[in-house]
């Protein structure tokens, strides 16, 4: 079963590589950790991203993964919009009979780059997101830090998401995230490194449900003239069971209109 599933995630990033578009290179280092840094005026990107969960503790069957087709602008060369033109999901659940697919939501983010990762002392930049689906709303925001030592990037974010689901909006949870990314560029075309996550769940927003879940991985990044793909498997170190041992993303993009 696993070596299926790991064929799976080899085709499809060959598939979305292959058919990435014949255009200059983007610059995003991580899957899990957003960049300080935004596109110059009047520049578009392309990205798609795939998010593979599997494997919990309470069902070693478990299965979802989670699609986004996102277009990014700059409006500035330091205020960057994002629009995610889908979001939707896949989840196989066997021992309990659930094969389905769904739609979840259509989002709008905005980056606001403060100050550079490389000429300032530190890099820093404020995220915002609403997101809007079939009887959901969420919000997030983001405080971004980066700092680049010439080839060496390291970046942490601080997040918090509120959501509210049902037919009014009547269920209402919270969570707080720490990502934490460290790239170093091998070569021209090939970055590598490591990423964390940390979310801690607030149910009701009535006080923290224990100490969170923990994610570590690797972190693998190759650019072309023509394209680019970041890819980031994350392994479960924490000890929480109905939440999945493993998941890995794959992020592909293009510039678009040069």
């Amino acid at each position: 079963m696993m070596k299926k599933r790991l064929a799976l995630c080899v085709v499809l990033f060959y598939t979305i590589v292959l058919n990435a578009g014949r255009v200059d290179a983007g610059e995003r280092r991580f899957t899990y950790v957003y960049e300080a840094t935004t596109l110059k005026k009047g520049e578009w990107e392309f990205e798609q991203w795939v998010t593979w969960k599997t494997s919990k503790e309470t069902n070693r069957h478990y299965d979802r993964f989670d699609f986004r087709t996102e277009i990014e602008y700059g409006v500035t060369d330091h205020f960057q919009l994002g629009f995610y033109l889908s979001d939707w999901r896949y989840e196989e659940n066997r021992p309990k009979g659930k094969h389905r697919g769904e739609w979840r939501n259509v989002a709008v983010e905005a980056i606001w780059n403060l100050t550079d990762p490389t000429t300032d002392p530190i890099g820093l930049a404020l995220y915002g997101e609403v997101k809007i689906g079939d009887k959901l709303f969420e919000l997030e925001g983001k405080f971004i830090v980066q700092k680049n030592f010439g080839k060496l990037t390291l970046a942490y974010n601080a997040i918090i998401e509120a959501e509210w689901e049902g037919s009014h909006f009547e269920e209402d949870k919270g969570e707080l995230q720490q990502t934490l990314g460290l790239s170093y560029q091998f070569s021209p075309k090939f970055l590598a490194g490591f990423e964390l996550l940390h979310e801690v769940a607030i149910p009701d927003w009535r006080g923290a449900s224990g100490k969170g879940i923990l994610y570590i991985g690797p972190n693998f990044s190759y650019r072309t003239e023509k394209w680019w793909a970041t890819l980031t498997p994350l392994f479960q170190v924490s000890d929480v069971e109905d939440e999945p041992d493993f998941q890995m993303r794959l992020i592909v993009g293009f510039p678009i209109g040069d």
